[in-house]
């Protein structure tokens, strides 16, 4: 407390804060420290230990991947016959068409209006596993905000010499700064799966004769399925090492500097 309140009287003179302003920021430090404090000591190992469990689920060890394949109903039409007398015509006014019509052979394909079971829906096993992932990514990331925080609150102002603890500060700052940068990666990693899988999918609908493009769909669904259970692994990781590395320099992240320097917030 004795550092925050010597801090912010510095501040308070060179800036005329008023005493309200003060009080509020230094509950704010308080705060911070104390729910950076007990995410170190007691919600980091309680995490590592709940996805630990979480890897050994059997939704996460599946041995066969064909358990998480899911079937795409789409019927396919019976072929156009055409008459031989008249192929080259058809197909000289059906190109007509289209560059009248502003399309071009890219884009052309039969026409889908309507699905006869609906909505093709997605992968559900994936979607569940997908639904459980995600917090545990979104909670990491607010944990490693929290805690970097706290760890920035308690770099010491600038100073000539005695800076190994401040390197270390600076370390783990750049660390857990790290783990949120890929924990953000994994969110883009789930969204990238979505718009791909769609994209398959549709090519699938206006072309469901060409099997190759099924085919991928089921790649896509097994290379997800294997790239969630890394990312659960990855998380358990992080918080392990995180958890190691700011306890095994709990005194130099705390107390940066041995003399009686105090930190200028």
């Amino acid at each position: 407390m004795a550092r925050g309140v010597i801090g912010l009287s510095v501040i308070q003179r060179a800036f005329s804060l008023s005493s309200h302003v003060i009080r509020c920021v230094d509950a704010f430090r308080e705060r911070i420290t104390g729910e950076a404090e007990n995410l170190v000591a007691d919600f980091f190992p309680k995490k590592l230990l709940e996805l630990d469990s979480f890897l050994k689920e059997p939704i996460l060890n599946v041995a066969d991947l064909k358990e998480i394949h899911s079937e795409i109903n789409i019927k396919v039409p019976d072929p156009i016959i055409l008459n031989n007398s008249h192929d080259g015509v058809d197909v000289q006014n059906s190109r007509k068409r289209k560059m009248e019509d502003g399309l071009d052979d890219d884009n052309y394909g039969p026409k889908v209006f309507a699905m006869p079971g609906g909505m093709i829906k997605s992968n559900g096993q994936l979607v569940d596993l997908i639904e459980r992932v995600k917090p545990e990514i979104r909670t990491l990331i607010e944990k490693c905000n929290t805690v970097k925080m706290w760890v920035q609150l308690l770099i010491p102002r600038i100073e000539d010499g005695n800076n190994f603890g401040v390197s270390i500060q600076e370390e783990t700052v750049a660390e857990l700064r790290t783990v949120e940068g890929e924990a953000a990666s994994y969110l883009d990693q789930i969204s990238r799966y979505y718009i791909t899988r769609a994209k398959l999918v549709s090519k699938i609908t206006k072309y469901p004769h060409v099997e190759d493009y099924q085919r991928t769909v089921t790649e896509i669904d097994e290379k997800e399925y294997i790239s969630l259970k890394i990312i659960v692994s990855e998380l358990r990781n992080q918080y392990v090492t995180l958890h190691d590395m700011i306890l095994k320099n709990i005194e130099k992240i705390k107390r940066p500097r041995s003399s009686n320097n105090e930190a200028l917030y």
